[in-house]
């Protein structure tokens, strides 16, 4: 039977095989079609819409919405809700390293250069962001030549 545990650990795993690839094979064939292509994120993107929509209507937490932050306190002390906002950071921190690894690739930043920023984005999400948006800005995008 599906847990909220159980979900927790399986969605993280997938998420970890991700950044995994994005950090020790950014080019290898099995990283471009499971990985850069999107269907890692999109997998967790259809969990979280499955799982919110299981809480909603399953489990509704007492007190529970997005207006203020006692309400948000409410949603997550039910375990679906949690569950599925670890999902929801999961999909959307590996969909901006994803972004990172594709941006890089395309502007030849050293994929060296590109692993701290990574690891942020896999450890601190919005703190990795910045850190590329940063690095970024030193290698500009080539200009792509016209036929």
């Amino acid at each position: 039977m599906l847990t909220p545990d159980l979900l927790f650990k399986i969605a993280s795993n997938v998420a970890a095989l991700g950044w995994l690839l994005l950090v020790l094979a950014p080019r290898w064939r099995g990283t471009r079609a499971v990985v850069l292509s999107g269907a890692l994120p999109l997998l967790l993107a259809a969990t979280y819409v499955a799982v919110i929509g299981y809480q909603t209507l399953a489990h509704p937490a007492p007190g529970a919405g997005f207006s203020s932050l006692a309400q948000v306190a409410a949603l997550f002390k039910e375990p679906w809700a949690l569950t599925a906002g670890w999902v929801h950071y999961l999909c959307f921190d590996l969909a901006v390293g994803i972004w990172e690894s594709r941006d890089a690739q395309r502007r030849g930043v050293p994929h060296l250069l590109l692993l701290p920023c990574l690891v942020a984005t896999f450890l601190l999400g919005p703190l990795g962001f910045l850190l590329y948006s940063a690095v970024r800005r030193w290698y500009p995008r080539p200009v792509m030549a016209t036929i």
